[in-house]
């Protein structure tokens, strides 16, 4: 970075904004006597400054390398020789991330003010307004604070429960040294305090809309949310689901105690509308295809069939009798109530989905202990730390470093598993360290019933039978800014798109293509350019009282005592009460004060005479 420096840094670093800190020095420190370091310098930190604000284009990238061959190759002394040397090295290592901050007017380090705004509104897929739901609760405001949360989220009830909250992972109450917001918590307490009644969606009919016919297969999160924006454009949607109940892994793969199926249902029927025709059990490839929607007169398709099929471990002896895929195995819990788990079970995997499944297998009749196997250690478990807590409170083993390797039986029935015993190595391309094994650790784990949950992938064999192009991994090939297949007027998103993901990516991709396909049928352009998403509503924060209300505390939402859930799917977290919610909210650091806040009030607020006495 410099004269024989190295940095080192985290994924939390801006490579852009570290160029334009260094550079913001080196200008300084030019001597003058040269004019191609002293302008050479100040020109490159202008336009380093541009792009952390979003105000560079690609061209201004090429003249930055530019610039920056000339003051090294022409200045006469070590400063300005060495000067451009942050700006050459992180553009050779990290272009793309400049790239990132021109094209899309993304920071991925959260680091860049003027593209960032408020955190917790950036890292929501859906750009949820966390900060302002979270002003309103805190001044008493909760139907406003309802509207807010619903403006973005199809989905609030559902999302307040099961949403992995990257908003809380870059909240600035947590990354500056202390605990983040608990925002879902927040949410949570919203949805289940106000009726849905007080947000009337905005129907914006485009002319014509109301002739053009639109297909949507696959009623998850994602499609049921792209028909639902669809529907409020004018559009005739009818939406197809192969199941005999609309959800998909909603309904299939999350368990009851997480998601009870009341809240689910009432969601999924508010989004149903007279524009939307819902037709059950009815399956792409089996009843239909993409040529006859076509010839139906559809004049756009959107492919949202999600991710429903399990891998596998691919060992020897992994089709006998007490050998289960996590999908099916949750689907017959959640859908049908059919306890298929025995006796000992083992759960294969470390991801979300395998703690779901060893939760629900442990409140399943015939069941008397379950063991969660994962060839990491727990810190690198991809599934959320409040869902690994939970289900070692319930009662589930959790068996780290291990990994099968053989699938014992008997008389084609599962006798055992034989596993093997890792250490970590280097780190891979997901940024955990992998799992070696450690020759002569082998052992045999006694199991009667084996769930493999080592990951969820979706079924493209259909999609290729009818022309569209596969991309690996059993996914589609969508192009990622328009969602469109190679075929005319198919779309394709959620996890057919990108594999397995969340909740709310899911709810994300139906609401982005359903933008793609309203601009297609009325002809217009596809691509469009990104917008800054930064705080723009002004919400008066209130005056911290003398009292003490506030807490440095996170707020941790009551839940079910472990004694009391058993062998029920009763809900284990609860909703926060009001006096906690309203002190959590007065966590927020309100980061979007920095963008809203009238020119009048930027001046110190004078305290109380019982304020300065305190």
């Amino acid at each position: 970075m410099g004269s024989g420096g190295m940095i080192v840094m985290d994924e939390n670093t801006c490579m852009v904004d570290v160029a334009r800190y260094f550079m913001n020095f080196l200008k300084d420190e030019s001597c003058g006597k040269c004019f191609t370091c002293r302008k050479g310098t100040q020109r490159m930190y202008e336009i380093l400054d541009d792009i952390t604000k979003g105000k560079a284009s690609l061209s201004h990238l090429s003249l930055l390398e530019e610039l920056a061959h000339v003051v090294k190759d022409t200045t006469l002394c070590g400063l300005g020789h060495g000067a451009p040397n942050p700006v050459l090295s992180t553009l050779r290592y990290f272009r793309k991330e400049y790239e990132r901050h021109i094209v899309q007017k993304r920071c991925d380090a959260f680091v860049c003010r003027d593209l960032v705004g408020a955190p917790c509104q950036s890292a929501c897929p859906l750009g949820t307004e966390a900060w302002r739901y979270v002003a309103h609760i805190e001044r008493g405001e909760f139907d406003e604070a309802y509207r807010v949360i619903r403006e973005a989220n199809p989905f609030p009830s559902v999302c307040a429960r099961v949403c992995t909250h990257p908003c809380e992972e870059k909240c600035r109450a947590g990354t500056s040294g202390g605990q983040p917001v608990a925002i879902r918590a927040l949410k949570r307490f919203i949805t289940d305090r106000i009726d849905p009644g007080v947000y009337r969606p905005e129907i914006r009919n485009r002319p014509g809309a109301e002739t053009l016919k639109v297909a949507v297969v696959g009623a998850g999160p994602a499609g049921l949310t792209a028909a639902h924006s669809l529907s409020l454009r004018g559009y005739k949607v009818t939406l197809f689901e192969a199941e005999a109940e609309a959800g998909g892994m909603l309904l299939q793969a999350i368990p009851a105690y997480r998601l009870p199926r009341d809240v689910l249902r009432r969601e999924i029927r508010s989004l149903l509308n007279e524009n939307v025709t819902l037709r059950l059990s009815t399956a792409l490839g089996r009843d239909f295809n993409v040529d006859r929607l076509f010839e139906q007169g559809f004049k756009a398709i959107f492919l949202s069939t999600g991710a429903h099929m399990s891998r596998r471990l691919n060992l020897q002896g992994e089709d006998s009798l007490g050998v289960l895929l996590a999908m099916p195995f949750l689907k017959m819990a959640n859908v049908e109530g059919t306890a298929m788990a025995k006796g000992r079970v083992a759960v294969i995997g470390g991801g979300n989905a395998a703690i779901d499944t060893a939760r629900v297998a442990l409140r399943q009749e015939w069941v008397t202990s379950v063991t969660l196997i994962y060839r990491r250690t727990r810190e690198e478990m991809p599934a959320l730390a409040e869902e690994i807590e939970a289900a070692l409170q319930e009662g589930v083993a959790l068996e780290t470093l291990s990994s099968p390797i053989r699938i014992q039986t008997h008389e084609g029935r599962l006798a055992g598993i034989e596993c093997i015993r890792n250490k970590l190595g280097d780190r891979d391309e997901t940024g955990r360290r992998s799992p070696l094994p450690i020759p002569g650790t082998e052992y045999t784990f006694p199991a009667d019933t084996l769930i493999v949950a080592v990951g969820e992938e979706p079924e493209e064999k259909a999609m290729v039978a009818m022309g569209i192009a596969p991309d690996g991994g059993n996914t589609v090939k969508v192009d990622p800014e328009t969602f469109c297949t190679n075929r005319e007027g198919v779309f394709a998103g959620g996890d057919l798109a990108t594999g397995s993901k969340t909740v709310v990516d899911a709810i994300a991709a139906g609401k982005n293509a359903a933008v793609m396909i309203d601009r297609y049928l009325a002809g217009e352009v596809l691509s469009e350019p990104a917008v800054v998403r930064l705080p723009k509503f002004y919400v008066e924060p209130t005056r911290p009282d003398s009292a003490g209300s506030s807490s440095s505390q996170r707020a941790e939402p009551p839940e079910l005592p472990v004694g009391s859930r058993g062998k029920n799917f009763e809900e284990v977290e609860m909703t926060l009460a009001q006096e906690e919610a309203v002190r959590e909210a007065r966590r927020c650091l309100r980061c979007d004060l920095d963008f809203t806040l009238p020119k009048k009030e930027e001046q110190e607020i004078p305290l109380t005479e019982s304020e300065a006495r305190a």
